[in-house]
């Protein structure tokens, strides 16, 4: 399991997917001049609509989505493992699935993940949101397999259930993927606790590229994409504008954490309260 260098895309997606797909493969490129060879982009790369109406409008199953053979393309062609953090996959007549998508050096899709929990809120600041009326959570998590090792995806809200995280470790992840879309309330008051802690508590890198900003549509986004270390230390971090962030990853940190700290093999069963 050898060193490699991981980057994250930082986006500021409207509601123009053919424009997202243009600008979202610029800094893809960009990331690979800065010899990543694993790159991820964020939730909702290829759009951010006003409301999810206007989603499941400008949506496509996956057979049609023009994305998927852009990026496949794109991966093959720089050589690289390419985590499209999430696009919106039409599964009905008035459901989305918000799904990863995690390309090969060959173009070829080696895994999907679709989102599993939904983001329905009403904040403090005024801002309501409901996930769940026009998108069909998932229900299985994912591993993926490289050359490094295991891959744990997961998306965005999933970052607040943290036993998702700790099974992904367990079946050997050594790296969990949260490309997000943050709101900028939630992102100032829990983003960097959240991710550290994933980080910690299960020994693993996480790699979280965001979109940052104020979009077309108002919606304001947190941003700070982050690269995290075993131990819990940033190792890259980007402010709110559209950039591309790098770190070497050395597998072997993880090793090194789980010895130091061997949590993951003291789960105990225990009576609920």
């Amino acid at each position: 399991m050898s060193t490699f260098r991981a980057a994250c895309v930082q986006l500021r997606s409207s509601d123009d997917v053919l424009e997202n797909i243009r600008t979202t493969s610029e800094l893809i490129r960009e990331a690979r001049g800065k010899g990543a060879q694993f790159v991820g982009t964020p939730e909702n790369t290829t759009l951010m609509a006003p409301d999810g109406g206007a989603k499941l409008d400008s949506s496509f199953d996956e057979a049609h989505d023009p994305a998927l053979p852009a990026f496949a393309a794109l991966a093959e062609e720089l050589g690289i493992w390419l985590l499209i953090g999430s696009l919106a996959i039409k599964v009905s007549a008035t459901k989305t699935a918000n799904r990863s998508f995690l390309f090969d050096p060959r173009g070829r899709i080696a895994a999907r993940y679709s989102k599993i929990h939904l983001f329905d809120v009403d904040l403090p600041s005024g801002e309501k949101y409901r996930e769940s009326n026009t998108v069909a959570g998932g229900d299985s998590a994912t591993l993926a397999e490289t050359p490094w090792g295991k891959i744990g995806m997961t998306i965005c809200y999933d970052s607040r259930f943290p036993h998702l995280y700790r099974g992904l470790a367990q079946k050997g992840a050594f790296l969990l993927t949260v490309p997000s879309a943050f709101t900028e309330t939630t992102g100032k008051a829990h983003w960097h606790v959240l991710l550290r802690a994933r980080a910690i508590e299960n020994g693993a890198f996480v790699l979280a590229p965001a979109q940052g900003g104020i979009h077309a549509n108002g919606r304001k986004t947190y941003g700070h994409s982050l690269i995290v270390a075993p131990w819990g230390e940033i190792l890259a971090e980007a402010a709110t504008d559209p950039c591309v962030i790098v770190a070497d990853i050395d597998p072997a940190a993880v090793t090194d954490a789980r010895a130091r700290v061997p949590n993951l093999q003291h789960d105990r069963p225990y009576k609920a309260p």
